[in-house]
């Protein structure tokens, strides 16, 4: 199987509703970048990342860049040889874990194909389907509640409420959303927002009303987060602290979280989320298979991440929800808040680019 070309297709994605986060000013669109790669017997193969200052901390402009210089290199490399053909690639990318991304779910596509079998049973095949969470956005306490209600009318039964602009506040939010839902799970996500001190504060008043609380102090603070995580009564887990493999290992060493949320156009794709997943694993620490605000076929490589480790414990793979113009579609099943997996050769996706 020979790679004779490919085409990059940079995409502006627009959302429903302007989303914001703690650290940062609303985001109403992200670039999306595609990448098709086609081979001697006829089969095409896609991968996708996500480009956005806040998102993936990498600009679009220089993600594209990174991309194009890869797509220059595949016709050179097998795609059954991933280790080596992601190693040279990397190197191209000059750093860009976005691009490499994109690269690294073409070639495992591939390899499924090859082998005829869907992706998430190449990677281990634990489980076929997961629950998983979607997101309430950051509101007032009377339209979260709205949200909440609409998210489980639609039948999801784990909520992610984003928080950490206002302690004080998104302590009302979810003990008002746990008022009127009490028995749907609710996550928290405070993106960084707290200091340590809130942190402990927030979590001790919703001790009994939180599955997780995910990255409450600032990313660069490890020390932070391990006294958040040492003193917290709720499972602490690290999302934006995680960079890739080597701060996984400082994470896991340090004990300065509970969990890790991996998210696949963060840490470089599908290769090195699985080197995370065996660090957390043998320092038993959780695994959340996350995601940024990307494509369904993004969704559908986490899914398939998720699917083949029994040691994640949490998906939160709601990311394209909210996109209006996604040129991808999942080969996956939503129903009731599960992501069922179907079991066609590959990562199980359409992409319509015209």
């Amino acid at each position: 199987m020979q790679i004779t070309h490919a085409e990059v297709t940079p995409v502006e994605l627009r959302l429903r509703q302007p989303v914001r986060m703690a650290t940062s000013a609303e985001i109403a669109k992200i670039t999306a970048i595609f990448i098709r790669a086609e081979t001697l017997d006829g089969r095409n193969a896609w991968g996708c990342t996500v480009a956005h200052p806040i998102l993936s901390g990498e600009n679009p402009e220089e993600t594209l860049r990174a991309c194009q210089a890869g797509a220059t290199l595949l016709p050179d490399l097998h795609p059954t040889n991933i280790e080596y053909s992601l190693s040279k690639l990397s190197t191209e990318v000059a750093g860009s874990n976005a691009a490499l991304c994109a690269f690294d779910l073409i070639f495992h596509d591939l390899l499924s194909l090859a082998a005829d079998m869907p992706l998430y049973r190449i990677l281990g095949g634990y489980r076929d389907r997961i629950q998983t969470s979607v997101t309430v956005p950051i509101s007032n306490v009377q339209e979260s509640v709205q949200l909440a209600r609409d998210k489980a009318k639609l039948g999801f039964r784990k909520l992610k409420i984003k928080g950490g602009l206002n302690p004080e506040e998104d302590v009302r939010r979810v003990q008002a959303i746990h008022r009127a839902l009490p028995n749907i799970t609710l996550r928290l996500d405070a993106d960084g927002g707290y200091t340590v001190e809130q942190a402990l504060d927030v979590a001790r008043v919703l001790g009994d009303k939180l599955e997780m609380l995910e990255q409450p102090t600032p990313a660069h603070d490890l020390g932070a987060l391990g006294q958040a995580t040492k003193h917290s009564p709720v499972p602490v887990l690290a999302d934006q602290s995680l960079a890739g493999p080597s701060s996984a290992l400082e994470l896991a060493s340090h004990r300065f979280a509970d969990g890790l949320s991996i998210k696949l156009a963060s840490c470089g794709g599908l290769r090195c989320a699985r080197q995370i997943d065996a660090i957390a694993r043998a320092a038993n620490l959780s695994t959340m298979v996350g995601c940024l605000i990307e494509p369904a076929l993004l969704i559908a490589a986490g899914l398939s991440f998720a699917l083949s480790s029994p040691n994640v414990s949490y998906a939160d793979l709601d990311g394209h929800l909210d996109l209006l113009n996604d040129p991808s579609l999942p080969g996956f099943r939503l129903e009731d808040g599960w992501l069922i997996s179907s079991d066609v050769p590959g990562l199980g996706y359409t992409v319509n680019l015209n």
